[in-house]
């Protein structure tokens, strides 16, 4: 089993009845009651989302939790990150979080918090404010503080003996430079070094370190949800009322292996599937033709892109989601797949060999074309090894910190040169999917 890669995977702790859901969407409401009342809008659409192992789990019950820990480490994951919900010192659905706290289940969890004020969004009732996020700097002085003991946790993920924190929105907050200053040095106070403070890259979010954080972290199916990705066969709605989005999950593979390397550290990011409908029913975004051999291939890719471009604490994938079962997007077994993305996952952190061929077939290729994309493929792959054997032996020479922080920069600024063949392959079969 691949070791030095850490694929982290987003998780929804929804599943458990709380006060605020049964007063806004009716008693006895959890994210299962979306999930079940899900329905096809078009021939073949997969819907419901069904659960197979652990059926419609309740999370308050730590047990539930600590299956789904065995499970995520047997085929491979390193931790999840929990989804944090804090609004001026107000927690909400902190149940699960604060029973696996407590408890001994022995796998690693970090935070990310979900910043953004809590609307009607299910019922197409965006501008109705249900919970209101106020970020402010006496707020930013709290949340640390609350959180710190938390981070003391052995279990919980850490960098270079740094903290993780994740933050969903960081465009959100009126100064997050001053935010960050403030976290930082209460960790410091607290005996950390420092934060590793992570930005998810929602639209309009790029280079973390113009909001002062260390790391971003890509985050499909943002960015990936665009006209370029439409299927070339659109599906035939039978929903009269349907006016959402669909796209190709090829192409959606297609551009991620377009993505160029950057200049700050870059935590890839991928997704098995995508399709909300069960929260949208009339105007869900979703893809289409995603399968558990295409998702094995994308993850490869990143697997071996990770291990290329950086030294061993910042090879972190993060893999959205583990049960956003309300948005279709799941590693946990279902119905119609079974345990199939998580072998998937497990394949392609052991990098084994696999057939190309499911991907190749959307691309429309000859069969001259299709065996020249095999043989340039493994070569791109085999010579991305000896470029990570070569920059390991490197990081053995670069003892002090500020060194390898320096490396780590700018040795992705380099990578590109490593990549000729890859990116012309890649650019290649960019513009086949696209039919260009």
């Amino acid at each position: 089993m691949n070791k030095t890669v850490k694929p982290v995977a987003f998780y929804l702790p929804q599943y458990h009845q709380v006060e605020e859901n049964s007063l806004w969407w009716g008693k006895g409401f959890t994210e299962w009651t979306n999930v079940a009342r899900a329905k096809p809008n078009f021939w073949e659409h997969y819907q419901p989302h069904v659960p197979k192992d652990l059926g419609f789990y309740d999370l308050s019950n730590v047990e539930v939790m600590r299956e789904q820990a065995k499970m995520a480490e047997l085929y491979g994951l390193y931790g999840f990150c929990f989804y944090f919900y804090w609004f001026n010192g107000r927690r909400i659905l902190e149940t699960p979080l604060n029973n696996y706290i407590q408890s001994n289940i022995d796998f690693p969890f970090c935070f990310c918090w979900a910043n953004e004020n809590w609307t009607r969004t299910w019922d197409g009732l965006d501008k109705e404010i249900l919970l209101k996020q106020n970020h402010n700097p006496e707020d930013d002085l709290n949340l640390i503080r609350y959180l710190i003991p938390i981070f003391k946790d052995d279990r919980y993920i850490k960098v270079d003996g740094k903290p993780m924190f994740v933050v969903y929105r960081v465009d959100l907050f009126p100064d997050i430079k001053q935010t960050v200053k403030i976290w930082r040095e209460e960790a410091k106070k607290a005996g950390f070094e420092d934060i590793h403070l992570c930005a998810v890259q929602f639209y309009g979010i790029d280079d973390p370190t113009q909001w002062g954080f260390d790391a971003a972290i890509e985050f499909p199916p943002h960015k990936f949800i665009n006209p370029e990705n439409k299927p070339v066969n659109m599906p035939q709605i039978a929903n009269p009322n349907f006016s959402g989005g669909i796209v190709d999950y090829p192409k959606v593979v297609s551009q991620a292996l377009q993505a160029r390397s950057k200049d700050y550290i870059w935590y890839r990011g991928i997704v098995p599937s995508w399709d909300n409908t069960a929260r949208r029913q009339d105007n869900p975004h979703l893809i289409i033709n995603s399968s558990p051999n295409l998702y094995r291939f994308w993850l490869r890719y990143i697997v071996q892109y990770s291990e290329d471009a950086y030294l061993e604490e910042n090879r972190f994938v993060f893999i959205n989601a583990w049960n956003e079962w309300g948005e279709g997007c799941h590693l946990e077994p279902d119905l119609k797949n079974g345990n199939a993305y998580l072998e998937a996952t497990a394949k392609a952190l052991q990098k084994l060999d696999f057939d190309l061929n499911e991907f190749i077939s959307y691309t429309a290729l000859t069969n001259s074309e299709m065996k020249i994309f095999v043989e340039e493929y493994n070569k791109a792959i085999s010579l991305s090894v000896l470029y990570a054997q070569e920059n390991r032996n490197l990081n053995l020479k670069l003892h002090d910190k500020t060194s390898r922080a320096y490396f780590v920069k700018n040795s992705i600024k380099e990578k590109l040169k490593n990549y000729p063949k890859m990116y012309k392959l890649t650019r290649a079969i960019y513009l086949k999917v696209r039919g260009k």
